[in-house]
């Protein structure tokens, strides 16, 4: 079974970077598909981006993209969530995600 692990939360001020990061491990890393989900507070969790098995496939939520940019090592275990122009309604938890299963969360809060 998968185990991700995200960290890289924090408060940014709008219009602020932030990258988060997830690593993996239980399984081989090669092959998963990698996405980014995140749930804010009285929301429903929400997808927000996904790469394939190489950094060649990717795809975005509608009110991230041209923000947000998955990337995963292509030597590694790690994928990473690079967010730019940070707006108050990004604020969530966000959550890695990878053959149906979610790693603990980590808080991004945007506020000035």
């Amino acid at each position: 079974q998968v185990q991700l692990v995200e960290t890289g939360g924090g408060l940014v001020q709008p219009g602020g970077s932030l990258t988060l990061s997830c690593s993996a491990s239980g399984v081989a890393f090669s092959g998963l598909f990698m996405s980014w989900y995140r749930k804010a507070p009285g929301k429903e969790r929400e997808f927000v981006a996904y790469v394939g098995s190489n950094n060649a496939i990717t795809d975005y939520a509608d009110s991230v993209r041209g923000r947000f940019t998955i990337s995963r090592e292509p030597v590694g275990n790690t994928v990473y969530l690079q967010m730019n122009s940070l707006k108050p309604e990004d604020t969530g938890t966000y959550f890695c995600s990878a053959r149906g299963s979610f790693g603990q969360g980590t808080q991004v809060t945007v506020s000035s």
